[in-house]
């Protein structure tokens, strides 16, 4: 009698252990991934739908179900990305991400995706006084704070005596120079392209041709160590490899690293 208890027990033990893996193994996985709603055209949420869209969100959603990940989407104050990704709330940032040195001591970067760089918007009646660097060396500037924009002013030459002001968003510095409360923004070159000029709210702005500043390259940003840079890259190489990462990138216009 008691070996048949005891076998029970360990047929028991088994079943439950068996049962436990199982449900493990049926466990989704999230990618959750970290991004500007502001920024277009690689993420910002889009007025009609309600929902989060964008080359990098569509990038990511693919690529989550490559590798096998349940992709949510975090909005993120830029400005505290890093605290964001350090504290595990987030897994990633992906969301037009420059790739600098500075940042790979505490970063791990994916491979380099897309490429951009910044200029300086102005209003539509400036373009006479502004017309390069040497003009604005002394302008009210303004940039998104912690963003590359914010870096390429600081690290510019021409512009040391320049009064700048960082900002919340790339979207908040068209803005002040709209309002007349700043003199040029320095931001993005393919949201600036997506979002100022002709057919725009932002109709009285434009580009200044000839400031190009920071070329860019755009990577994925993930905590230190994680696992999941190797399978992402395999992943996105493999969206070059077959055609679909240009597809989607031509949708928006954006320029890839191998173009």
């Amino acid at each position: 009698m008691k070996r048949c208890l005891s076998f029970a027990l360990v047929l028991l033990l088994c079943l439950g252990t068996l049962l436990s893996l199982a449900a493990c193994g049926g466990t989704e996985k999230k990618l959750i991934v970290g991004f500007d709603a502001g920024f277009p055209p690689y993420g910002y949420l889009d007025s009609e739908s309600g929902e989060y869209v964008g080359f990098d969100i569509e990038l990511a959603r693919l690529v989550a179900e490559e590798i096998g990940y349940e992709l949510e989407l975090k909005p993120i104050d830029w400005g505290s990305k890093d605290t964001e990704l350090e504290s595990g709330a987030i897994n990633c940032i992906w969301n037009g991400f420059t790739i600098r040195e500075d940042l790979k001591e505490s970063i791990d970067f994916s491979n380099a995706y897309c490429k951009n760089m910044q200029v300086a918007v102005i209003k539509a009646e400036n373009s006479g006084k502004y017309t390069d660097l040497a003009s604005l060396a002394k302008a009210n500037i303004v940039a998104e704070a912690g963003s590359s924009g914010e870096s390429a002013v600081a690290d510019c030459e021409e512009l040391k005596e320049c009064n700048y002001v960082g900002v919340s968003k790339m979207a908040d510095a068209l803005l002040e120079v709209k309002a007349g409360t700043a003199d040029a923004a320095v931001v993005d070159y393919v949201m600036a392209k997506a979002m100022v000029g002709e057919g725009t709210d932002y109709s009285d702005l434009q580009i200044v041709d000839g400031i190009e500043l920071a070329y860019e390259e755009y990577g994925i940003g993930f905590r230190k160590g994680s696992n999941l840079v190797e399978s992402v890259n395999k992943a996105m190489d493999e969206m070059i490899a077959d055609g679909s990462l240009k597809a989607i990138a031509d949708k928006y216009g954006l320029a890839l690293m191998a173009d």
